[in-house]
């Protein structure tokens, strides 16, 4: 159980520390993450939004003050590190990057977090 419990909490902070610092990025260097966003195809709009639901999905996995609201935060995430990943991809930047380690993180969190508060 101990094992469980240290993995689950490596693969969180892996987890939550990759939307944190990707939440930091949006807020410090928006336009330089609005070029990228253009590139990308994305609307150029949703990159403070995008940050603040981060953060706020973050705080969910964390302090889990609701199943329901937990489990819409790692819906959201496993979306947004997919299409992520997607769209680095069909950049030409490659999959490696923090969204595919955000996504190889996501897995572990999830499932280990279950089993460990039910």
């Amino acid at each position: 159980m101990r094992v469980k419990q240290v993995l689950y909490w490596l693969s969180t902070a892996i987890f939550c520390g990759i939307f944190l610092y990707s939440a930091f990025m949006y807020f410090t260097n928006t336009e330089m993450i609005k070029d990228f966003f253009k590139n990308f195809h994305y609307p150029t709009y949703l990159v403070i939004p995008l940050a603040v639901a981060k953060i706020f999905g973050v705080v969910l996995v964390l302090w889990r003050p609701n199943t329901w609201l937990t489990e819409w935060a790692y819906a959201a995430f496993f979306f947004n590190l997919i299409f992520a990943t997607l769209a680095h991809h069909y950049a030409g930047h490659g999959i490696i990057g923090f969204s595919f380690y955000g996504l190889l993180a996501i897995f572990p969190s999830y499932f280990l977090g279950k089993y460990i508060r039910d």
